[in-house]
């Protein structure tokens, strides 16, 4: 057996090798191709699978099983593997989904379910978001794919919504020219696909509610939002503008 042992033990390290050269050539042959990165690591985690269950099935083979055993075995595991892990495979199927559908790639921000993150990788069986915080969450592809998701970076443009309450007492047209003097200011915030949307958006319980809607590129929405925020903050407090609140009054009576 010493003969057999060795050449299964070459075949090992000879098939780790050549993944590894594979893998390796296949990532070059890939990125000067411009290959999508989604489809990039989906295919260099398939091929990795594939070529283990050869080196797997060649060590056998070199050690003399017979290969009808093999194939025998191989069909034996495969059903009872099969139906053991029928979720596998199904997230293996919504990795095709995924892929070819390609609702998200990588580097996107993504919303599903309650997760929410960057698309770091998308393998065989699962996703993997990156969250503000640098935690990893991973989700399995059939749950990804079946799933409602919301793609906030698909766009290269994004709307951004702010809501300013302010008292029935103040004079409304003043705060919305004040606002919108904030807006446009801004060399961040665009006018197309739309101009800055500066109205009164609802008659709240205790405030009138001013509505904002304007355009900005998708990288900037975050630091734009934190900006304006931030801006009308101070223009409101520089013209005296209070920003009122929900208040209960209790009123006490003597029986």
């Amino acid at each position: 057996m010493l003969p057999n042992l060795l050449a299964a033990g070459i075949i090992l390290v000879g098939g780790y090798i050549a993944q590894v050269i594979t893998l390796r050539l296949m990532g070059k042959g890939l990125k000067l191709k411009h290959v999508d990165a989604t489809v990039h690591k989906f295919l260099m985690s398939m091929v990795k699978v594939i070529i283990t269950v050869i080196v797997v099935v060649s060590a056998l083979s070199a050690l003399k099983v017979p290969m009808s055993s093999i194939l025998a075995a191989i069909g034996t595991a495969g059903i009872a593997i099969g139906l053991a892990l029928q979720d596998s495979l199904s997230n293996v199927a919504g990795g095709f989904i995924i892929l070819f559908a390609k609702p998200f790639r990588c580097g996107d921000y993504i919303k599903i379910g309650d997760d929410e993150g960057t698309v770091d990788m998308i393998s065989i069986l699962y996703t993997k978001l990156n969250t503000i915080e640098n935690k990893a969450v991973y989700i399995p592809n059939s749950i990804a794919s079946k799933s409602s998701v919301t793609n906030c970076t698909a766009e290269k443009n994004r709307c951004l919504e702010l809501k300013f309450p302010i008292s029935y007492s103040e004079d409304h047209k003043k705060v919305m020219e004040l606002v919108r003097g904030v807006l446009q200011a801004d060399d961040r915030v665009l006018s197309v696909p739309a101009k800055p949307l500066v109205v009164i958006g609802e008659h709240g319980t205790h405030a009138i509610i001013i509505l904002t809607r304007s355009w900005v590129k998708t990288e900037n929405y975050w630091q734009v939002r934190w900006d304006i925020l931030q801006k009308i903050k101070e223009a409101f407090d520089e013209n005296g503008i209070i920003i009122p609140f929900e208040q209960l009054d209790i009123h006490m009576r003597d029986k």
